[in-house]
């Protein structure tokens, strides 16, 4: 399988299945000389870990990294960084009815027709169980943007979105959803353990916002500073849609309700308003860099759906297995490291090229 890699001079490549005996991720490119240790990436990776709660998929999984090269005397070498993590709790027999027969909404029947085979065991290469990886590259990408400081939070789940008048960031780190309003994250408890008592699952919206970025980061027309980040962004598992700035909704002002005034300020120019999301003309300006990210529900779950199978007969599927009523809540962490892989690809480009 081709395409395993992301990124143009930090670039990182993941290896690994859902439930093979272990995970990885090599990130090459990353300057030398960085401070870095397990435990500068562990903290990110027991962030999106499974198992922590009711909300969550209960795999049991301690995702405890490795790192296996690239780093000598807690400094990097400027070498490829391997990364790993062990899968201990895989129960492959959940996935032994659906062998023949493809689950709809999931990579079953494209994967068999592009490769004549697929791994069924919790989907293989295409689980969200690889965004894990994604996590512990991204924890290294934030080390090199020392700079900047990233923050994602879940705004909607299931339709019911925040109040942006509740909005508190200290909130995020004391729920289990990442949001950033309590009164929200009150009504998802209930909303989210509904769905997953009738075996079906949610849907959600991730917002993430980077400040600290420099303006002159990114290039002009295939090397957008967007354009990437909707790439990563739209490569997540179960991602369906990403936003920059506005978004959409810009195509609903008019020219001058979308403009970002400026004014002069004692650094370079002041903004009014940042409906661009800290990007123009694929080049960062200083302001917040700012994206929406839509994940799917869950395509796991109990409820029978139609189906067919392998041989083309009609069927229903129950997916069992563990799985999460609302997989975006664990995409938050992951919507966080792409945006850092970016970001920090973008700031050695902009080196390369203006020193």
């Amino acid at each position: 399988m081709s395409w395993n890699t992301f990124g143009r001079v930090l670039r990182f490549t993941t290896w690994g299945e859902s439930h093979g005996p272990a995970i990885g991720a090599v990130v090459d490119g990353c300057p030398p000389g960085i401070a870095l240790a397990e435990s500068d990436i562990q903290p990110f990776l027991d962030a999106r870990k499974p198992g922590q709660n009711k909300f969550t998929t209960q795999r049991q999984e301690p995702d405890a990294v490795r790192i296996l090269s690239g780093v000598f005397e807690g400094q990097t070498t400027g070498t490829p960084i391997s990364l790993m993590i062990e899968n201990t709790d895989q129960r492959s027999k959940d996935y032994s009815e659906i062998a023949n027969t493809y689950r709809p909404g999931h990579a079953d029947y494209a994967y068999d027709a592009k490769y004549g085979f697929r791994d069924y065991r919790g989907g293989g290469r295409s689980s969200a169980r690889e965004t894990a990886m994604r996590v512990a590259a991204g924890a290294v990408a934030r080390k090199v943007i020392g700079e900047v400081s990233i923050i994602a939070y879940v705004a909607e789940i299931g339709g019911d979105a925040i109040d942006p008048a509740n909005f508190d960031a200290q909130e995020i780190q004391r729920n289990p959803f990442w949001c950033p309003d309590a009164d929200a994250a009150k009504r998802w408890e209930a909303l989210v353990d509904n769905a997953r008592k009738a075996g079906s699952s949610l849907g959600a919206v991730v917002e993430c916002v980077a400040t600290g970025v420099p303006a002159g980061w990114g290039a002009p027309i295939y090397a957008k500073l967007d354009a990437d980040l909707a790439a990563g962004m739209m490569s997540i598992n179960a991602v369906k849609g990403v936003e920059i700035g506005d978004g959409f909704a810009a195509a609903r002002l008019t020219g001058e309700q979308n403009a970002d005034p400026m004014r002069p300020g004692n650094d370079g120019p002041r903004f009014e308003a940042n409906h661009a999301g800290g990007i123009a003309g694929g080049i960062s300006t200083g302001q917040p860099v700012t994206c929406r990210v839509a994940f799917k529900p869950t395509s796991s779950i109990l409820a029978p759906v139609e189906s067919v199978t392998r041989e083309g007969e009609a069927t229903e599927v129950r997916t069992k297995g563990r799985h999460d009523p609302c997989v975006g809540i664990r995409g938050t962490p992951v919507v966080e490291a792409m945006m850092a892989l970016v970001l920090a690809d973008h700031k050695i480009l902009h080196r390369a090229q203006c020193g």
